[in-house]
């Protein structure tokens, strides 16, 4: 069975180019993937997880916007019984914020730059039953 993943573009950032790259990547190595489109909201995003029973959430953010959003989206997962659903994220996010994202519950931050194979690999390691 293909891993299934929400890729989603919480808050007002216009700019989904590398989502979709993304989800084409994960895709082609063999997940299913869901892509939300531009403006979520967090509880939007922690809904449509819960109801395709996901198995990860991929976050993407270049608004600056990501300290406030990804963890909503995580207390949205949690306040939904679904605080086992994986939460990584990626975008224009500073290395000096990806401490306090992990300690608020995303595994993982891809930052510009990182290969579509890195993110491939992780999925497909993070998720190998």
């Amino acid at each position: 069975m293909p891993i299934r993943i929400l890729i989603a573009k919480p808050g007002l950032d216009g700019h989904d180019r590398g989502a979709k790259v993304v989800a084409r990547a994960l895709r082609d190595a063999g997940c299913e993937v869901i892509y939300t489109g531009l403006h979520q909201t967090p509880d939007d995003i922690a809904s449509t997880a819960v109801q395709e029973d996901v198995r990860a959430v991929g976050l993407s953010a270049l608004s600056g916007a990501h300290m406030t959003l990804f963890p909503a989206v995580v207390d949205a997962l949690k306040e939904r019984d679904a605080g086992d659903i994986v939460v990584f994220g990626g975008g224009i996010i500073p290395d000096e914020d990806i401490p306090e994202l992990q300690a608020a519950g995303i595994d993982r931050i891809f930052g510009p730059g990182t290969s579509l194979e890195t993110i491939q690999t992780w999925v497909t390691e993070t998720f190998d039953d």
